[in-house]
């Protein structure tokens, strides 16, 4: 992101129910409000949005035009974000661009869902003759196939995984967003003790399927200032790769997109770990966290296990991560989940993190990941860096 005018300069985020009986544009026009009220901007200031496409409304390729309707805006740039759980990051990068461009000025990125309510897609893939005829139906089948391997090529330590599970309900027992049945805490006994979904992973490696919302001001600095806006932080850098190894006919499943945003977006930032005071990874999946600790060079490859074991990822530790539960203990809320991390993220930057802020506000880290194809590795890999103004 070579233009460093643009800010995120508010945020908002719906607690997260079970079957809350809501649609996801409900969640939108609360997650919207919320933003408005937050930041004291007109509804008619804004001219951009991006909508993260949500499972509960699959069927409607008009979501995003409808939503404009439900929430009496007439966008002069509207983006539809499809790519999953990277889509509210994504939307991020493509509204920077659009201000830049000069097709919106004051542009809200979107994220709302309810899939616990009303489950509307079908899994699957082109590769229908491998896919359902086997089972493998959902994503935890797939991830378990990918933790399969990665303990083939690499060891995996069990406690470890549990050891990352264990660290984000702390931080969900300290999140009023989280959903309430997480608000107890959990053991490394009550993780190992879970059954198994797909061998050889547990229930307590997996998401769950949630309903909620969440939002994003995206703006130049110049006009942040003009609003009146106070608090703001900068994507600095932002990277994106859809599926990687995508020209290898059986590619090795371990390798992420991330191995190759990475480099580019501590090359952007001129960061590097160390300097990162937050990282909020798209958590789906244990095993996903541990990857992309190695992948952003937190540890190398393989390493995973050791290093999860020996470091204080709390908020109060050296690499505080996932500090509001993340998804894994926060709650899924289906595809706008990616916006569950993004606004932690600004939320802690902010200082606005109560008793879970971290004590390092200078820069965050946030990833986003999109589906995960048969026999391959998770189909969208997004990292974007945030600095403070």
């Amino acid at each position: 992101m070579p233009n460093q005018s643009i800010v995120i300069a508010g945020y908002s985020e719906t607690a997260i129910a079970f079957k809350s009986g809501r649609t996801a544009y409900d969640f939108a026009g609360e997650a919207f409000a919320s933003l408005l009220a937050a930041t004291g901007v007109e509804k008619d200031r804004i001219d951009g949005l991006s909508v993260t496409a949500p499972l509960s409304e699959c069927a409607n390729p008009f979501f995003a035009v409808y939503v404009t309707e439900a929430l009496g805006l007439s966008p002069t740039w509207l983006n539809y974000g499809a790519i999953g759980g990277c889509s509210a990051t994504g939307g991020v990068a493509r509204a920077a661009s659009a201000i830049r461009d000069g097709q919106c000025s004051v542009a809200v990125v979107l994220s709302a869902d309810a899939p616990s309510t009303y489950w509307g897609p079908r899994y699957g893939g082109f590769r229908f003759e491998f896919q359902d005829p086997t089972g493998l139906m959902s994503p935890p089948a797939a991830f378990g196939l990918l933790m399969s391997r990665y303990e083939h090529q690499f060891g995996l330590d069990y406690e470890s995984l549990g050891k990352i599970a264990v660290t984000q309900r702390s931080g969900a027992l300290l999140n009023e967003n989280a959903l309430e049945r997480f608000k107890k805490p959990l053991t490394m006994e009550k993780y190992l003790e879970s059954r198994m979904i797909a061998d050889p992973l547990r229930l307590l490696d997996c998401v769950m399927f949630c309903d909620g919302g969440n939002a994003v001001l995206v703006t130049s600095e110049a006009t942040a200032k003009e609003l009146g806006l106070e608090k703001m932080v900068r994507p600095t850098a932002y990277a994106e790769l859809t599926n990687v190894n995508g020209n290898q006919a059986c590619p090795d499943i371990t390798e992420t997109g991330f191995a190759q945003v990475a480099p580019k977006v501590w090359a952007q930032s001129g960061l590097g770990p160390g300097d990162i005071g937050c990282f909020q990874p798209y958590d789906d999946f244990t095993i996903a966290v541990m990857m992309q600790l190695e992948d952003f060079g937190f540890c190398k490859r393989g390493q995973g296990s050791d290093y999860v074991r020996d470091t204080d990822l709390s908020h109060r530790g050296g690499v505080p991560t996932n500090t509001g539960g993340g998804q894994l203990s926060a709650g899924q809320p289906g595809l706008a989940s990616g916006g569950l991390n993004l606004a932690e993220a600004v939320r802690q930057m902010f200082g606005e993190a109560g008793e879970r802020q971290v004590a390092n506000t200078r820069a965050a880290l946030v990833t986003g990941i999109g589906v995960i194809p048969y026999a391959r590795n998770w189909g969208t890999s997004t990292a974007m860096i945030l600095e403070a103004v």
